[in-house]
């Protein structure tokens, strides 16, 4: 191990030398540890993670899993995985190595899971729980088809949660009139209410419309992009799926006045 201690600020730092995936032999340093153990920790992880070795720590192996899963999904996606997994995995399994976790640790992480309660003090809702174990079990999976683990050990444990069927409520026809009669008199609210309840699109992508979206000639609306806060930060993304890239048309609908500056009187989608 090539750990040092500066004796100038009397930390610990590393230095060695190490064969990338290149097969080119390259040099390594980091400073900044508080102890020796530490500085040595570091580097046998860094080590293990070259070598994809399934002794490494989860912590470890979490690195890799994000370097490797992060590129392919859109921003907001993997913070949402990000959150999960430092949160909620990382705490628990992070010291571990990867090939000791068992079925048995796992079952202990689920039940230490289901005991915990959220900003409102309540428990975990079971589709939540879900989407916490499906996450863990996502990793090992990914583990075990590239990184030569033997098996998932939170498939073996078995799911943790269900997915709930949430009741599905909308305004009836009459119902939105009232609603949109009550807000004539403030028209940006009018106008972007109009738009959600005829086009049927969600409200990032309405936020996210330019003028250019909106050809009044052939009576089209496109929808391609999506307005979303991430990390304190507004930003512009790409739409939920590959499908709600789409066009939608204008069909008439009776009793709603027609000129093609008014652009509420979109609906349906193609």
């Amino acid at each position: 191990m090539g750990a040092f201690k500066n004796e100038k600020n009397n930390t610990w730092y590393v230095q060695f030398r190490y064969t990338d995936w290149k097969g080119e032999r390259q040099q390594k340093f980091k400073r900044g540890f508080k102890t020796k153990r530490e500085a040595q920790e570091w580097e046998s992880n860094f080590l293990m993670r070259k070598q994809a070795d399934v002794t490494m720590s989860f912590e470890a192996f979490s690195e890799l899993y994000e370097r490797d899963i992060k590129p392919k999904l859109k921003e907001n996606t993997w913070l949402t995985k990000e959150n999960i997994i430092k949160k909620k995995i990382i705490p628990y399994f992070g010291k571990l190595s990867l090939c000791d976790i068992a079925a048995k640790d796992v079952m202990d992480w689920q039940n230490e899971i289901r005991g915990l309660k959220d900003k409102r003090g309540r428990n975990y809702s079971s589709t939540y729980l879900k989407t916490v174990h499906n996450q863990l079990s996502a990793m090992f999976n990914h583990a075990v088809r590239y990184y030569g683990l033997q098996s998932n050990p939170a498939s073996i444990a078995g799911n943790m949660g269900s997915e709930e069927r949430k009741e599905v409520l909308f305004w009836t026809l009459d119902e939105y009139k009232k609603f949109s009669e009550a807000i004539m008199d403030k028209p940006l609210s009018f106008y972007a209410f109009e738009m959600l309840y005829w086009c049927g699109i969600r409200e990032g992508e309405m936020l996210a419309l330019t003028p250019k979206d909106f050809d009044f000639e052939a009576e089209t609306l496109t929808i391609n992009k999506s307005y979303q806060r991430l990390k304190g930060r507004y930003v512009i993304t790409s739409p939920k799926t590959k499908k709600s890239n789409r066009t939608i048309r204008r069909r008439p609908v009776k009793g709603v006045l027609r000129h093609k500056r008014n652009f509420f009187h979109f609906r349906g989608r193609t």
